[in-house]
């Protein structure tokens, strides 16, 4: 039937209520990856528990509030969710053409750890003292950096149809951008994170579609940066200690070896359902060290059993899973490496945290994705899933 003349059919068309906009096909709220968002706030979450049953009794460290760090979890957790939201809400793409301003503002803070505004904390020089109990750590968002860079650069030409892959002028570039970061973070020096850093390189370059010699080039430069760096002294004493204590931890149980062995017996003690909340005797009588951070995997061990740190386990599973294939499905290059990047980053990091705690991997002091009490490695696991989001919901919606 037909709009009376003069009259546009839109004028008699009901307009959308808000509810109805919210819950459209195409609307943002649909169009998340909700697996990727509930299981990243359920392993936020298990963490607030996990930190506060380690740190509950730790008036040396609480100040005497049994809840501080819980509340300060929970606080870093809302502000990464809320991080998450600006990233979605800016988008990746608009991100792309900032990633030169992100870059340089990245470079800067790292060079001013190694200024007198820098402090060391667990022998690593890489944090910046903001005061009020507050500090950052610039080489957590130098991930996030690293990854949009070298996507900006590698995709580029890819995405504007003028190459099928990007080509070694182009690569020699982004690996450039890399290893000034890297280079700077090593110096502090913080060995974990460029760990992380070149694990992320490693998976940014398979995903790009670079030429397979780059990649067997990075690998084999990255195995004679660590001869060199070894017999070039350039690792710090407590960095080559953790390294002994991962070859044979019996060489000094109540030294360097000390971290993995109680971090073990923690986990062993647990069994199938665990000791209970608050009721592992290893997180009460406070024998692991920096359990609220690095070693948080032995409260879910010991206190939730194989059945808790394998909940855990599985939602960094789900997480790895809808990210590859969030990678797999959007249809532009610099979507698919920074999702690839994201994915890299996430499972190293992981894999190293829960190793290091079971003895099959070195203490790096790397925190575990969204479990750690930490809040610069918070906001960045959160951005990186805002990253992630918004790849989602920008790709073309499909018939």
């Amino acid at each position: 039937m037909s709009a009376p003349h003069g009259f546009s059919v839109s004028r008699y068309a009901p307009e959308r209520g808000a509810l109805a906009k919210l819950t459209a096909r195409d609307s943002v709220l649909r169009r998340l990856d909700w697996p990727i968002l509930l299981s990243a706030l359920a392993l936020s979450l298990i963490g607030a528990l996990l930190v506060w049953s380690a740190t509950r009794g730790r008036t040396e460290l609480n100040q005497g509030d049994p809840y501080y760090f819980l509340f300060r979890h929970v606080l870093n957790t809302g502000i990464g969710l809320t991080l998450m939201i600006g990233t979605i809400w800016l988008g990746h793409r608009t991100l792309r053409g900032a990633v030169p301003i992100l870059y340089g503002i990245s470079i800067l803070l790292i060079l001013a750890v190694l200024t007198p505004l820098g402090a060391t904390i667990n022998g690593a020089h890489a944090w910046i003292v903001i005061g009020g109990g507050f500090s950052l750590q610039p080489s957590e968002f130098v991930k996030i950096t690293i990854i949009l860079v070298m996507a900006m650069l590698l995709a580029a030409k890819v995405d504007a149809g003028d190459q099928l892959h990007p080509d070694h002028r182009t690569v020699a570039k982004a690996l450039g951008l890399a290893a000034l970061p890297m280079g700077i973070v090593m110096l502090m020096p913080d060995l974990g994170s460029v760990m992380v850093m070149a694990v992320i390189v490693l998976g940014v370059l398979l995903a790009s579609g670079a030429s397979n010699r780059w990649v067997l080039g990075l690998i084999g430069a990255g195995v004679l940066g660590a001869v060199l760096v070894t017999t070039l002294g350039m690792l710090d004493e407590y960095q080559i200690n953790r390294f002994a204590a991962f070859a044979n931890p019996d060489l000094d149980p109540a030294g360097v070896g000390y971290n993995t062995n109680q971090a073990r017996i923690a986990i062993g003690s647990g069994g199938l359902l665990g000791a209970g909340l608050f009721k592992g005797s290893q997180t009460t009588g406070q024998f692991v060290p920096e359990q609220q951070t690095d070693f948080v995997f032995t409260v879910a061990g010991e206190e939730l059993g194989f059945v808790g740190a394998g909940l855990i386990l599985v939602l960094l599973g789900v997480i790895l899973w809808r990210a590859c294939r969030i990678a797999r499905e959007t249809t532009e290059l610099y979507g698919t490496v920074v999702a690839a990047g994201i994915i890299a980053w996430f499972a190293f990091q992981s894999f190293e945290n829960i190793g290091m705690t079971l003895g099959i991997m070195p203490v790096a002091g790397l925190p575990l994705p969204f479990v750690s009490y930490g809040g610069s490695s918070m906001f960045a696991v959160w951005v990186a899933i805002g990253l992630l989001q918004s790849i989602r919901v920008q790709r073309p919606m499909t018939a």
